[in-house]
């Protein structure tokens, strides 16, 4: 064992037993005087009922309605093959109107013979265990309503990533195959992400971290940090700003293609930009044992001993975090924990750093872990965009999970794990189709 193990084994020792003191000493003062974290008041969600109705595509009949407390659409196309496509959208956000989203491989369900179902889900934010469970239910209405499926597909769009796993686990029974995509297939980890990128920030500035965050942070400690970053923060950024991307970049999946154009991109809601808009602390995240570089170099160098010895380490709080998953304001974020029992295929884009793609690698290592690695496969996009997917890519995926399921043809995939693999010009390439504007932005492939 070398030395540097042996260093890192210890640091990592001291990290846990600090933490674990801290947050027993917490937990026992909450025990002690009584107290529990109480979810806030379940908001007044409702459906959207104007938003339900919708006109069925040539031959092919429309139904809508209310169930359960959540609003569907199904629709059935009249040369039905008997296999149905359950739908689950990506996050809401906090309204209280609940709405429903059709598929968008819609038209190429419908040409091809396959009905679909798709839940508003009875609440919104950030709530995948309800959006299981939600799905679930209208999965069962259909029985009634139409018939029982001879198969049923899984599919999903970010959130709907990580409701489709959740519901493949959950109910291993129910469905044949699954395709997540963009999906947050970390569950829990999207949240020690975010966290990270603040705890990353304050220290490399100087400061000491503050957890909770303050609540003016986004008018004070966060125009300080983009200011100390560099000149034109993200563009133009100084030697602090180039460590901070560094470790950006290696907690959202490493060196790969498009990381750099998404970075700078001239989009606020992914790459550099929206990185400074998304931290946030919540009491279920944590890292106790994240390893933080300014390379790509495995060895860790002594700045990056030093500042791994320097940032402020969080242990998760028992109360909101558990081997079951997350608990935020009364939602529910389930832990997924890679026991698949069917095909999965799953894509993802690799300049996104909203939902980044360490997902995926995430998701790849806790199901080699259930030693399932042969019923899933993944694709990376070159695309900068959150669910920037094309309709080709799209149903190229869909496509080849039907015949994976029907065939026992398991089709092709790009290693997500290999760094090298990763890192090299052309990943990605394999299964990047089609063309949109941000695409044009991009190195193309050789």
């Amino acid at each position: 064992m070398s030395m540097e193990t042996i260093r890192r084994l210890a640091r990592t020792a001291k990290y846990c037993l600090a933490s674990a003191i801290v947050a027993n000493m917490g937990f026992l003062a909450d025990a002690k005087a009584g107290q529990q974290p109480e979810p806030p008041p379940e908001p007044a969600w409702y459906v959207d009922e104007a938003a339900l109705p919708f006109t069925a595509l040539p031959n092919a009949t429309a139904y809508y309605g209310i169930h359960k407390g959540a609003g569907y659409r199904i629709e059935v196309p009249n040369k039905w093959n008997g296999e149905l496509v359950m739908y689950a959208h990506g996050h809401r956000g906090d309204g209280l109107a609940l709405t429903v989203d059709s598929p968008s491989i819609r038209e190429h369900l419908i040409a091809n013979g396959f009905a679909w179902a798709a839940s508003s889900f009875s609440s919104n934010g950030y709530d995948p265990g309800q959006g299981a469970y939600d799905t679930r239910a209208l999965a069962k209405l259909f029985d009634r309503m139409v018939r029982k499926p001879k198969r049923t597909y899984m599919v999903g769009h970010s959130m709907g990533g990580h409701v489709t796993a959740v519901a493949i686990e959950r109910w291993p029974g129910a469905f044949d195959g699954a395709l997540p995509m963009c999906g947050n297939m970390g569950d829990n980890e999207l949240f020690d992400y975010f966290q990270d990128a603040y705890l990353v920030g304050e220290t490399l500035i100087g400061q000491t971290p503050e957890v909770p965050m303050p609540a003016d942070w986004a008018t004070n400690g966060g125009p300080i940090l983009r200011t100390s970053l560099g000149p034109a923060y993200p563009v133009l950024l100084n030697s602090t700003g180039l460590q901070f991307k560094e470790v950006i970049k290696n907690l959202s999946g490493g060196e790969r293609p498009i990381f750099e154009q998404s970075w700078t991109g001239p989009l606020s809601f992914t790459g550099g930009e929206f990185i400074l808009g998304a931290m946030i602390t919540v009491p279920g995240a944590e890292n106790l044992f994240t390893v933080y570089q300014f390379d790509q170099d495995p060895a860790l160098s002594p700045a990056e001993e030093a500042f791994n010895d320097q940032i402020v380490r969080i242990a998760a709080d028992p109360l909101y975090r558990s081997k079951h998953g997350l608990v935020l304001g009364g939602a529910s974020s389930p832990r997924i924990n890679g026991r698949i029992h069917i095909p999965v295929l799953s894509l993802h884009t690799l300049g996104d750093l909203f939902v980044p793609f360490s997902m995926q690698q995430v998701y790849a290592h806790r199901v080699a872990r259930q030693g399932r690695s042969k019923l899933l496969v993944q694709r990376a996009i070159r695309e900068m965009n959150h669910c920037g997917f094309t309709t080709q890519e799209q149903t190229r995926a869909f496509d080849d999970l039907v015949k994976w399921v029907k065939r026992g043809v398991r089709p092709a995939g790009d290693d997500v794990l290999d760094p090298a693999v990763v890192a090299a010009p052309n990943y990605g390439c394999k299964f990047t189709e089609g063309v949109s504007p941000l695409r044009a932005l991009l190195p193309s492939c050789i």
